[in-house]
């Protein structure tokens, strides 16, 4: 029984060191570890990989421009990374007219559950902002706020707050 248990460890370990995500690449398509500084492109793949995603889809999404954006603690103000990713996804958005999205609001464990949904939600309006003010119809994005509610990282860490400090842009 030992010897099967260890056998399927090892079998799940050696699989999960084979796979590949989209989702834990940076914008340049690199797998390099983020510095935890809440400035960091995570989901935004590149166009590298086995193949394209079917044109205006959600990995579509993912692939030409990025899904989200992150914030820095208590912040709803975009920096360098999170425009750089805002002006792709408004250029992909321009390209599929018949698209449109959620933006959704995320926020670290730490606050209350009010302060949190209304920073979530400050935080995907901050981003739907920009893609208006960039030439996107306003009628095309909904917003919604899930505060500490839907974490990316579990964890109780920098590194987990600063991946969880986000706006995830979906295709509806």
């Amino acid at each position: 029984m030992k010897h099967w248990t260890l056998a399927c460890i090892l079998s799940a370990a050696l699989l999960a060191g084979c796979s590949s995500s989209d989702k834990s690449k940076n914008a340049d398509g690199s797998g390099s570890a983020t510095s935890g500084t809440g400035s960091e492109i995570g989901g935004a793949g590149g166009a590298g990989g086995a193949g394209r995603a079917a044109p205006g889809t959600q990995e579509d999404l993912v692939q030409s421009a990025g899904d989200r954006i992150f914030f820095d603690t208590d912040r709803n103000t975009l920096n360098a990374q999170a425009t750089a990713i805002l002006d792709r996804q408004s250029s992909w958005l321009q390209q599929y007219p018949q698209v449109n999205v959620w933006v959704a609001g995320n926020c670290d464990e730490r606050g209350t559950e009010e302060y949190n949904l209304a920073l979530g939600q400050r935080r995907a309006n901050t981003d739907r902002d920009y893609l208006v003010a960039h030439g996107i119809n306003r009628g095309r994005i909904e917003t919604i706020s899930y505060g500490k509610s839907r974490p990316i990282d579990a964890g109780s860490s920098p590194e987990a707050w600063a991946q969880n400090r986000n706006a995830i842009t979906s295709v509806r």
